[in-house]
């Protein structure tokens, strides 16, 4: 009786051991794509990305690089005070884009050129990302918004 009751939560353990490593393997898989690191230009001066990494990249639009191409193609440049990173984006920018405004992209470095799968722009004159305004900080250039 005693080995059977042994057995029993043998089996118990053995299951919820399993059922523990399968929920881990599942949340990594659904997370594979999810988590986009955020980089600055100058931290992607430093430490290049890896080839197909995709990341986040977020500054200042410099004054005067924004190009409208043929179609919906748009190069512009992104800094930080420290490095400038040329970007390629093709769709449509949101409204509030702007050159010296922040802004955030999601892509890939290809040829030593970011390109953007998504541009995200400030939603009001006094908003930047958290991370932009970091960034721009640790360079020195960051200008408090007008109030």
């Amino acid at each position: 009786m005693r080995s059977l009751k042994k057995k029993r939560r043998i089996q118990v353990l053995a299951a919820a051991a399993l059922a523990l490593v399968l929920a881990v393997v599942l949340i990594g898989y659904g997370f594979r794509d999810g988590i986009n690191l955020y980089r600055s230009p100058s931290q992607l001066a430093e430490s290049p990305s890896e080839a197909g990494e995709v990341f986040r990249l977020g500054g200042l639009v410099e004054q005067g690089s924004l190009v409208r191409g043929d179609g919906h193609v748009i190069t512009f440049a992104v800094t930080d005070g420290g490095a400038t990173v040329p970007v390629r984006f093709t769709g449509v920018l949101p409204d509030l884009f702007a050159e010296n405004a922040g802004m955030i992209g999601t892509g890939q470095m290809q040829g030593g050129v970011f390109v953007a799968d998504e541009i995200l722009a400030k939603h009001d004159e006094n908003y930047m990302p958290k991370e932009v305004s970091d960034s721009l900080k640790e360079q020195g250039v960051y200008q408090e918004p007008n109030s």
